[in-house]
């Protein structure tokens, strides 16, 4: 009988595997607890969502944060995640030196359409175990935001988290961190 074991990836070597062009160059992944794993396309619905929420964002934070879209944020030596959206503390350099890593980030939101098992439980988990605690779904096909806050590791050692609510397309929701800001979903939901 022959063992079958798969080959798991550090960052660096992915960064090696991504500098070498192993990867085409429209082809979207991203690196997941050492496996590469290729990114869903996005519809449509999801890219006019991310472009709502990203202005949104922007017009409610300003300077007073860092709004990174789609790009990748370091959790350990074998995940290299790329959120839709992140929200991370100013940096001097911009995040020119590192991308954000778990210290770094104050919100992680993730945009679902065909990927919300996915994120409901690979990501959240992820997320959890990095030790972020506020993670947003965007649940297109349900049109509500996942709120969950606390990351936790139970007794059989699973991350998830301690708060989970959802919140409707025509509600509010008070961004993590800035008491006094206030989205409003009605902005973010298309149609």
């Amino acid at each position: 009988m022959v063992a079958i074991a798969r080959k798991k990836f550090t960052i660096d070597e992915y960064h090696r595997l991504i500098d070498w062009g192993f990867f085409a160059g429209n082809e979207s992944v991203e690196l997941i607890r050492g496996e590469i794993i290729k990114m869903s396309p996005k519809r449509t619905l999801h890219s006019v969502c991310n472009s709502f929420l990203w202005k949104a964002l922007y017009d409610l934070i300003g300077n007073q944060a860092e709004i990174r879209v789609q790009e990748p944020i370091f959790i350990d030596s074998n995940s290299e995640p790329e959120p839709d959206l992140v929200i991370a503390i100013k940096q001097d350099d911009n995040y020119l030196s590192s991308h954000p890593t778990p210290k770094d980030i104050l919100l992680v939101i993730e945009i679902a359409d065909s990927t919300l098992k996915y994120d409901q439980e690979t990501k959240l988990s992820l997320y959890g175990e990095a030790g972020i605690n506020n993670y947003w779904i965007f649940n297109l096909g349900d049109r509500h935001l996942e709120v969950y806050q606390q990351s936790f590791q139970d007794h059989q050692g699973k991350f998830a988290y301690r708060s989970k609510q959802i919140v409707l397309s025509q509600e509010t929701v008070n961004l993590p961190h800035f008491d006094s800001l206030n989205l409003d979903l009605a902005q973010v939901f298309p149609g």
